[in-house]
């Protein structure tokens, strides 16, 4: 590493320093006024440390690591806390997929907690009966009971307790029903994200009451409770998960997704779905293994299908090894990175689907063979034009290009929240959990508090006999979710994850590939300028990257467009958070700077200047 390179990593660390000693006074300050709106996003210490997109989900895991809580218990009160102060984001209307690394063993264990689709969703359930065309995406399908899949967050959060954890699901939920009945202050990003979903809100009454009132967002730096969600809170806590997937709730999101009761005025057509008492009975979260790649001195552990950001992030970094990364200038850098993950995206998009409806062929996309194939096509000098076409897993010895047809691409959207824990035993969470739109289906229960997901939306629009991600009943869409723990010898070093739909895959690559191969402390790498390639055209890209990297990457014939986000008018991608975990324990949390107004990074003892 250069003497410029040093200085950064010193004056990086020095900053993280800083950082922590400032989030240990703002953690003081909270025990004296309950509502912390303080965002530190870097944090260095020892004994366990946790990264959220919000203060008060972090403070709350904190405080379950400082009395004694393990990684596991932390993370399920942070994201039951994240449903409080991330409504449009995760909730227990939504689902998502826990990566856990059990320190004891060694062993990385994870949960599928994705939402499935209602054992009566007929294949043309998209497609408007009016017209026989494809309801509009936005906002028809998405604000709709239609989009409206199983939930599976509650049953992730009793499953990883009963699994790995200490606390019960009541003592785990206690610190966000209380955030929820005392309320949280309203930040700017709140604001903006009720305002850019004001119309879709205001179509259902129980959504508006809560989310508009008097008509209009919550005010910056008001306090917003939400007494319904701690009384679903209180419900799950005393009766467990039965009570969420029967019962009364049950019948109420039945009601809210078979009958949406909209107001009169609304011009959206907001189609009734499917969802009913039995698919809610028969839910189940699964305990699966993980995917894992070797990468240089590395082994990268991550999500099998139904998520395809394992089997993604994987190949791209399959295909990444076979080149000399560290020896590149930025720009040949990014442009290796671009094209692996256009190669990648193929594959995804042609082989990865629900494993109980798809066959996926995950070990050849896993297989350094198969990397090398594809690796072989990716011009040094040139980007390839786009889509790119997906290697063929069934032939014998592949010949460098032999690919088949290319497959659709997707509509995954950009929301969704990450959580990184780390405990003092060493143990790691790495959780990502979404209700997948800013704001979901807009529909909340009606009393409950919580607004239902419209992961449904992941599923081809068109359905196909030959696609992977086509609708069937019982069946899990295809996710991008990402959430990665990073073992070298055995060991964690780093963990991370972040939201963004199908752009998650791409942060998560390129903030690992900025900290392994190009040397960045995890904080730079996680606030870096992004770029996703996702075998498009063109590349989304956020106005910094543009303007650092666009004319060198032009050279290359990559052709960059701004990002943005129609539901958070927020030219940004992602929203990361990390934990880097040294040999002698130093603990480096991180969370975004920047984006989604800013992250949460904490530490259980922090490290002094």
């Amino acid at each position: 590493m250069d003497h410029r390179r040093s200085t950064r990593t010193a004056a990086a660390v020095a900053a993280g320093l800083l950082a922590a000693t400032t989030a240990l006074v703002g953690a003081g300050t909270a025990g004296a006024d309950p509502r912390d709106d303080v965002k530190v996003p870097t944090a260095v210490g020892y004994g366990g440390a946790i990264s959220t997109v919000d203060p008060e989900a972090s403070r709350v895991g904190l405080d379950v690591l400082r009395k004694g809580g393990n990684a596991v218990d932390a993370a399920v009160a942070a994201a039951a806390a994240l449903g409080v102060t991330e409504p449009y984001s995760a909730g227990v209307g939504g689902g998502g997929y826990f990566v856990y690394y059990d320190a004891a063993s060694g062993e990385v264990h994870t949960i599928d907690g994705r939402e499935t689709a209602p054992a009566d969703m007929p294949r043309d359930a998209f497609i408007d009966p009016a017209t026989g065309a494809p309801y509009p995406f936005t906002p028809d399908l998405v604000t709709s009971g239609v989009s409206v899949g199983t939930p599976g967050t509650p049953a992730t959060w009793e499953t990883a307790l009963d699994e790995w954890g200490t606390y019960s699901l009541k003592k785990a939920l206690k610190p966000a029903t209380q955030l929820a009945r005392r309320g949280f202050v309203v930040d700017r990003t709140f604001h903006d994200q009720t305002a850019s979903n004001a119309e879709r809100f205001a179509a259902f009454p129980a959504t508006a009451e809560l989310f508009l009132p008097g008509g209009e967002p919550p005010v910056v730096g008001s306090v917003f409770r939400n007494r319904d969600l701690a009384a679903t809170y209180d419900l799950l806590a005393k009766h467990g998960t039965d009570a969420f997937y029967g019962g009364p709730l049950a019948a109420d999101m039945v009601h809210a997704v078979q009958d949406p009761h909209t107001d009169p005025s609304t011009d959206l057509p907001v189609p009734p779905g499917y969802l009913a008492l039995d698919d809610l009975a028969g839910y189940e979260a699964l305990l699966q293994d993980p995917t894992v790649s070797d990468y240089r001195d590395y082994d990268v552990y991550g999500m099998a299908p139904s998520s395809s950001g394992g089997s993604t992030v994987g190949e791209a970094l399959n295909i990444l090894e076979t080149f000399d990364l560290p020896g590149m200038d930025d720009a040949a850098y990014l442009h290796h990175y671009l094209e692996a993950s256009a190669l990648a995206f193929a594959d995804r998009g042609a082989y990865v689907g629900d494993p109980a409806f798809v066959d996926v062929p995950l070990g050849t996309l896993l297989s350094d063979d198969f990397a090398a194939e594809r690796a072989c096509l990716l011009d040094p000098a040139a980007a390839a034009p786009k889509p790119v076409t997906p290697g063929d897993v069934d032939a014998d010895d592949a010949a460098c290009g032999e690919t088949i047809a290319p497959a659709d691409s997707d509509t995954e959207n950009v929301s969704t929240t990450n959580l990184t824990v780390v405990d003092g035993d060493g143990n790691v969470v790495e959780y990502t959990l979404t209700i997948e739109q800013t704001g979901g289906s807009g529909m909340v229960v009606p009393g409950r508090g919580f607004l239902l997901n419209n992961e449904l939306t992941d599923f081809s629009t068109v359905w196909r006999a030959d696609d992977p991600n086509r609708i069937e009943p019982g069946k899990r869409p295809r996710s991008s979710m990402s959430p990665t723990i990073v073992l070298r010898d055995g060991e964690p070093v780093l963990a991370l994850g972040s939201p963004g739909g199908s752009t998650i895959i791409t942060t998560v690559l390129q903030t690992l590939t900025n900290h392994l191969d190009r040397g960045m402390p995890i904080g730079e790498a996680l606030a870096a300028p992004r770029a996703a390639q996702r075998n498009t055209a063109s590349v989304t890209a956020e106005p910094e990257f543009i303007e650092a990297y666009g004319p060198a990457l032009k050279a290359y014939g990559h052709t960059l467009v701004p990002s943005g986000d129609q539901f958070t008018s927020a030219a940004e991608i992602g929203a990361a958070t990390a934990v880097q975990i040294r040999d002698d324990g130093l603990l480096t949390a991180v969370s975004e700077p920047r984006r989604r107004g800013g992250g949460a990074a904490m530490v259980v003892e922090p490290a002094r200047p």
